[in-house]
């Protein structure tokens, strides 16, 4: 395809992390390369054939589409694209790429960093000493346990839990998976063991999300299924946080029974006056698991590879389509 007009819309302050100028150099071979920003990006987009997102962009609505007719692609630099392709702009025919899977490494290795930090009790050590408490009381938190022989619970064996689980077994770790899409022989290759969802939290030491927000995992993890943990156990979320009720979650977290890390929240930005920020037994990030300079880079390389293959008619890869979505994070 000859022509293109390739819209970059990013902030201005994060486009150089995802596209040095190697790489700008690199789409302005394929097209006119047009650099604009999620605010700006409406008025800008007439002539588009590829229009380059992260997670800061607007939905597509349909007065936005309407506005780029010969919009043929949207490379998305992020994971997910749920909120940004509305209806009204899947009906016109635009495909969709992800870059976003380079992450993966990312989010896994945030997930062993908060699984092995809630093991060793530093989020309680950490709070303590913060807040004045005496060098005693900061010993005596709960007693810290390893990761060489621990049983971690994966829910959802998805890209992102198998690089976890695979960096937790590197470290001693014994998987259990539940997934209702993981076969036995897939399980085998894998080295775990299968376990449905209530068992899993009976035996696990460490319990760590990695699974899509759908139907039937909304709320998956409830008041009844928390209970099923055991004293001292751990809970994991860098996926998404409509996996857990959150009010039974904080019910469960002001006994201090568990502790839990989470990068992800009910409402983002994280309230100021939020209960979660005082609570010793919990670890808290903002949503930063896949934002590092590694991955960012590595999602900008895969985003320039998926437009060269757009425009030179070739397969794309990384492709979703409206009826993934189902089943996707």
């Amino acid at each position: 395809m000859d022509n293109q007009t390739i819209v970059l819309a990013l902030p201005p302050d994060e486009r150089g992390l995802y596209f040095d100028d190697d790489l700008l150099n690199e789409l302005g071979v394929l097209g006119r390369v047009v650099v604009s920003s999620p605010t700006d990006f409406p008025r800008e987009i007439g002539d588009a054939t590829v229009l380059i997102s992260n997670s800061s962009l607007p939905s597509l609505t349909g007065d936005i589409v309407a506005r780029a007719p010969g919009l043929r692609l949207l490379a998305h630099t992020g994971s997910t694209v749920k909120r940004i392709m509305t209806p009204e702009a899947w009906q016109t025919g635009i495909r969709v790429v992800l870059g976003g899977s380079e992450i993966t490494e990312s989010v896994a290795e945030t997930a062993v960093e908060f699984t092995i930090a809630l093991l060793h009790r530093t989020n309680r050590i950490d709070h303590a000493l913060r807040t004045g408490r005496s060098w005693q009381e900061a010993r005596d938190v709960p007693l810290r346990r390893m990761v060489d022989g621990a049983k971690v619970g994966v829910i959802g064996a998805s890209r992102i839990g198998r690089a976890y689980l695979r960096r937790m077994q590197a470290l001693g770790a014994d998987i259990a998976v539940t997934d209702p899409y993981l076969d036995a022989e897939t399980a085998e290759q894998l080295g775990v063991r299968v376990l449905d969802l209530d068992d899993l939290l009976r035996e696990s030491t460490v319990v760590s999300l990695h699974a899509p927000v759908t139907e039937s995992t909304i709320g998956l993890i409830g008041a009844q299924e928390l209970a099923l943990m055991a004293d001292g156990s751990v809970l994991v979320n860098t996926a998404r946080a409509a996996l857990l009720d959150g009010t039974a979650l904080l019910a469960e977290l002001r006994t201090g029974r568990i502790d839990a890390a989470l990068d992800v929240h009910d409402h983002e930005p994280l309230p100021a006056e939020s209960e979660y920020r005082t609570l010793s037994n919990v670890l808290l990030t903002a949503h930063t698991a896949g934002n590092t300079l590694e991955s960012r880079r590595a999602a900008g390389r895969k985003t320039v590879q998926h437009i060269t293959r757009f425009c030179r008619g070739e397969a794309l890869g990384d492709e979703v389509t409206e009826a993934m979505l189902a089943t996707m994070a």
